[in-house]
């Protein structure tokens, strides 16, 4: 092996690594150039998330879409919820929400709706008075009250439904996933703050298309615990499955009611029949290759 030319691409790999994990880093004279890229960086930067390769649907042997829900208050689903706290992180890094949220608000997520049917789409408006609340006290300050104005926050997701599709390849020979859309799970923003109702319901706040987010998701880069010079896009983690979730419904005969809807009131048996789902699923993978 020509162990210099093997060192010399570790050395070129490492040196990479290290702008892309906060670009100028090193070269920075000043403050403000952290995290500026120059124009050759720029113009040789082709990061782009990978494209999904065609699926033919005579190629689709079998299919299930499922529904899912990423609890945030599970350790591995972390990486998604943080930080909260944008004013003490660096400018590339934010919260799945607030990702999402930006994209949306400078037009780069054009696919949102408000059912995972996507049958009615929605824009910034409908989104905003979903998040937003702007709640007059003793009259407002026409009437010499003031206004509290109440906002649906990155700490306020509780977690996110997803929908996805799993299907049996037959010219790969393989099970595989795609998601198709993700919804964050938030508080009703027109009961924040009032101290007679407490209601701790979350809900759907809207839909994304994920194939239209992916561009923004990618961007968007996720804190790597490990190792800090190669972070991790929330593209990357979702598409890998990099989380925890719960099958809360499954396409079905009975117009794809949820697993609540018919095991009521049993949250130990409503998380088993989530894990038979799951293993059907994964079981459906070996089961073609039986004859």
């Amino acid at each position: 092996m020509n162990w210099k030319r093997f060192n010399l691409v570790i050395i070129a790999l490492s040196i990479t690594s290290v702008t892309f994990a906060q670009a100028n880093l090193l070269n920075a004279k000043k403050v403000e150039e952290i995290g500026v890229k120059s124009q050759e960086q720029i113009d040789s930067d082709d990061d782009k998330p990978l494209p999904y390769g065609y699926i033919s649907d005579r190629d689709v042997l079998w299919s299930k879409v499922v529904w899912e829900f990423i609890d945030l208050n599970q350790k591995i689903n972390l990486p998604y919820y943080y930080p909260v706290d944008t004013a003490s992180t660096s400018n590339n890094r934010r919260s799945l929400f607030d990702t999402l949220m930006k994209g949306i608000k400078d037009g780069r997520i054009k696919e949102v709706y408000n059912d995972s049917y996507f049958t009615s789409k929605i824009g910034m408006k409908e989104i905003e008075e979903k998040t937003f609340n702007l709640r007059e006290i003793d009259g407002g300050e026409e009437n010499g009250g003031y206004n509290d104005p109440y906002y649906v926050q990155s700490e306020d997701i509780k977690g996110y439904r997803i929908k996805g599709i799993w299907y049996f390849d037959k010219r790969q020979g393989e099970l595989k996933y795609r998601m198709l859309a993700i919804a964050p799970m938030g508080p009703d923003v027109q009961v924040m703050g009032v101290d007679d109702i407490e209601d701790d319901e979350i809900y759907e706040l809207f839909w994304v298309f994920f194939p239209d987010a992916r561009e923004v998701l990618h961007d968007s880069k996720v804190f790597n615990p490990k190792n800090s010079a190669h972070p991790i896009s929330y593209d990357n983690l979702l598409n890998a499955r990099r989380f925890n979730s719960i099958v809360i419904k499954e396409e079905n005969l009975y117009g794809d009611r949820q697993i609540s809807d018919y095991i009521r009131g049993n949250s130990l048996f409503q998380l088993l029949e989530a894990n038979r789902i799951k293993e059907g699923i994964r079981d459906r993978e070996m089961d073609m290759w039986n004859y």
